[in-house]
């Protein structure tokens, strides 16, 4: 029921209690009990609202947490995979490093082979040159190679039969050398494919997965910082409905940059870093600079080189978003922006957040205006 429908009860039960006699005595205390409603289920109404606000960014943040969660649990399952075709790919390796030492092996006897050959061969020539006509061994040596040589069949023939096997074995040795060694290089090149596939994979993977776990850190931070500052910024309300510090609104067309405020109110429970000037924590000057900043203002990091570089402003002329200085006019050892109704937004000291605070009662020297 809304505010409407229980307004509109209202008028009615007091005609409701006029019918009923006696109850109308009753009806001015229904009536308050009504208004009481009403009055609780606005400000319930609007606690919902401001918790609402706050929680969407909040429930935004898990949701896509979730889902980045969820993908990395498939890329555990890719890892898992990637590993197991590593240990394959590894064993595979091994296999063909085996392999090229073999083909090594048999290739060093070969060209043993050829080796024996060859001398096996040259011998016999000397021996037919010793022990036959001239003329066969000019045929003998005219060739230009064995190859050559083999393919004299008129030579062969009369060379015999064991000569003819010795010049064959020549021939089949050079083959062999020849085919080793491209199965050789064949083999290498494959051991190095394997190598460069089984660490792109493995880098493509562990690469992906350092990415989502570094999202996921940043995730779960922020929504640590987002759920501190919801509940400071419930906090705050909580003080400002009784009696805490309620600064007047900001007049937006009032001097310097009244809009100032409004940026720093998002900044409320961050915590204060010393040197910090990001959201992720402000100190005092980090602050009021971060926060001029986004309305196109640079500025120091440092309270007495803001107050310098700002326009003085007297403490009773302060104005929503100028700033003050405490301190003295050779140091200013702190400053805050001035949200109006004498209270400022600051960054106070170590173990505390960015929040509202009292003007009064301090060393408040000087304002500043930009």
């Amino acid at each position: 029921m809304d505010a409407r429908e229980l307004t509109s009860a209202n008028v009615r039960l007091p005609l409701d209690a006029r019918a009923k006699g006696t109850d109308a005595v009753k009806a001015p205390t229904g009536t308050r009990r009504i208004t009481t409603i009403i009055v609780l289920g606005a400000a319930v109404l609007t606690l919902a609202l401001a918790s609402a606000a706050a929680a969407s960014p909040i429930s935004q943040k898990k949701a896509r947490l979730r889902a980045i969660q969820g993908k990395l649990e498939k890329v555990y399952t890719q890892a898992e995979i990637a590993t197991e075709r590593y240990n394959q790919a590894t064993s595979q390796l091994q296999t063909v490093q085996q392999q090229i030492a073999e083909n090594q092996r048999l290739l060093d006897v070969a060209e043993h082979n050829l080796h024996t050959a060859n001398d096996q061969l040259k011998t016999r020539a000397e021996n037919i040159y010793k022990s036959r006509d001239v003329g066969i061994v000019d045929v003998l040596f005219s060739a230009n190679s064995f190859d050559e040589l083999i393919t004299q069949l008129d030579m062969m023939e009369r060379l015999g039969n064991s000569d003819v096997d010795t010049v064959k074995a020549i021939a089949a040795y050079r083959r062999d050398i020849k085919d080793r060694r491209v199965k050789l290089d064949a083999d290498k090149k494959a051991a190095a494919e394997l190598v460069q596939e089984r660490a792109a994979q493995k880098d493509r993977i562990l690469g992906y997965e350092s990415r989502l776990k570094k999202m996921t850190r940043g995730l779960k931070s922020e929504i640590k910082r987002m759920q501190q500052q919801a509940a400071l910024a419930a906090k705050l309300a909580a003080q400002q409905s009784w009696g805490g510090i309620v600064p007047p609104p900001v007049d937006p067309n009032s001097p310097g940059h009244p809009e100032i405020v409004t940026i720093a109110q998002g900044y409320f429970g961050v915590p204060y870093v010393w040197g910090g000037a990001s959201p992720s924590g402000f100190d005092c000057s980090g602050l009021t600079m971060y926060c001029y900043a986004q309305i196109g203002i640079g500025m120091s990091h440092g309270a007495t080189d803001q107050q310098r570089q700002s326009t003085p402003v007297s403490l009773g002329d302060l104005r929503p978003g100028d700033l003050v200085f405490f301190g003295n006019a050779s140091y200013s050892h702190h400053v805050a922006i001035y949200a109006g109704g004498g209270s400022v937004i600051e960054a106070p000291h170590t173990g505390d957040v960015v929040r509202y605070g009292a003007l009064g009662g301090r060393d408040a020297w000087i304002g500043g205006r930009y």
